[in-house]
């Protein structure tokens, strides 16, 4: 791991602007990119053997799955406007070490309880919710800090390097998660995801930020806060469609997802390798577009870059339940629609994150980013809970052809939007 490096504050707190020189000579962001990539890697490992614990060693039906996916991001909207303002009273890279903290104890009980033999699905959802609070905690600290950590000018270097380091974790972790899954069972691959969580822990204390906070005398009130930071969102013309897009695409996404595992493994009949391998090679697609955002921005333009990856996901989406119908060939349309999909996710979050943390006084980054995650994040639980009911009343095919129609319409948000007539998004404001 690299060593840490220090790091003057401008007096604003904002990271100062060096003279020069890419982040790769950036020790101090390096130890936290480092810590992040082992994370990351882990939570694809735990990703994979969570839901393969659930279906196939504790026999989960289409309602307890849904159950169990509802629970993993129920915080999002419970504690998620919340959350954006406490985070804005407390030093986001505090907050990280402590969300670590949760996530490992937590974590570490299900491989615990299953050695002991009394692991049953309430304890699934008991975890899930405990490590969901954590990661509602955790994601908005993440995407608040790194405005902290570099200048402004190296912000979408340093998104896109954070990305890219998630879909490398993306390539790998569903395929080291496969093979742990194999050789130690689901419940004790879930402590590699323990491990990494761990390192993450230890790469956030030996990094610095620059990020100071206000003296609680002069902060307002919790209410007070909460509102500024939806004015702020939903009163911008271009991020209220981004998130409108972003949200209803969410909805109907998660109810495929919720139901993914099942879909593949009893519906297709698919191996847990197999269903590694998928996650894998998916993710081979979101690194390129990870890696693609600049050459795609320059050739689309920042603005126009939004609408058609939107475009690009949504419809790969319908391959979904297609393969369903062709089963000889499901296991390549799935590989197909999760390259695509990763791709054009990727240049659309890249785009669209970058965009609103350059715009965002940072004051109001923690609430900027809870607004929109809980508006975003926030639906899906409630679809998490509707997957279950239509898989269980209708089929999972069907609830897979219900999600697909959504996410088309989801891109309608941003097509309709003031995106085609400028090739740039607006600039960033003083703060």
């Amino acid at each position: 791991m690299p060593i840490m490096g220090e790091s003057l504050a401008h007096e604003d707190g904002r990271a100062p602007e060096r003279s020069g020189g890419s982040l790769w000579r950036d020790r101090n962001f390096l130890t936290m990119w480092s810590g992040q990539a082992l994370a990351q890697l882990g939570s694809q490992v735990a990703e994979l053997a969570i839901p393969t614990l659930a279906v196939l060693l504790l026999s989960a039906t289409e309602l307890e799955v849904g159950y169990l996916n509802a629970a993993a991001v129920a915080a999002f909207l419970l504690v998620g406007l919340p959350a954006g303002a406490w985070v804005d009273r407390m030093r986001k890279r505090h907050v990280m070490i402590v969300a670590d903290a949760v996530r490992t104890l937590a974590l570490s009980a299900l491989p615990l309880l299953w050695f002991f033999g009394d692991l049953q699905m309430w304890h699934m959802f008991v975890v899930a919710a405990v490590v969901g609070i954590a990661n509602v905690f955790f994601d908005v600290s993440y995407q608040s800090l790194v405005p902290s950590l570099v200048p402004a000018k190296q912000i979408a270097e340093a998104n896109g390097k954070l990305e890219s380091t998630a879909q490398v974790a993306g390539i790998a972790g569903p395929a080291v998660g496969g093979w742990l899954v194999g050789v130690l069972t689901a419940p004790f691959a879930i402590l590699a995801t323990v491990g990494t969580y761990v390192v993450s822990l230890i790469a956030l204390i030996f990094t610095k930020d620059t990020e100071r906070i206000e003296p609680r005398t002069e902060m307002s009130s919790l209410i007070s806060d909460i509102g500024e930071g939806l004015r702020w969102v939903f009163g911008n013309r271009y991020l209220k469609r981004i998130v409108a897009t972003t949200a209803v695409s969410n909805f109907f996404s998660t109810l495929s997802f919720t139901l993914l595992p099942i879909f593949i493994l009893r519906e297709l009949g698919l191996s847990v390798a197999n269903m590694g391998l998928i996650f894998s090679l998916a993710a081979v697609g979101g690194l390129l577009g990870a890696m693609s955002v600049r050459f795609v921005v320059a050739r689309l333009g920042e603005a126009p870059a939004i609408p058609i990856s939107a475009i690009g996901f949504s419809l790969t989406a319908i391959l979904l339940p297609v393969a369903a119908m062709v089963p000889s060939i499901a296991f390549a349309l799935l590989i197909v629609q999760g390259f695509i999909a990763s791709f054009t996710v990727l240049v659309y979050n890249i785009t669209q994150v970058t965009f609103r943390q350059r715009i965002t006084p940072r004051r109001l980054l923690g609430r900027m980013n809870a607004s929109i995650r809980f508006v975003v994040w926030g639906v899906m639980p409630l679809s998490a809970l509707l997957a279950g009911f239509l898989g269980d009343q209708y089929g999972v095919v069907t609830t897979m052809w219900v999600g697909a129609i959504g996410q088309v319409v989801s891109a309608l948000f941003v097509i309709f939007g003031p995106f085609w007539s400028t090739r740039e998004l607006p600039p960033a404001i003083d703060a």
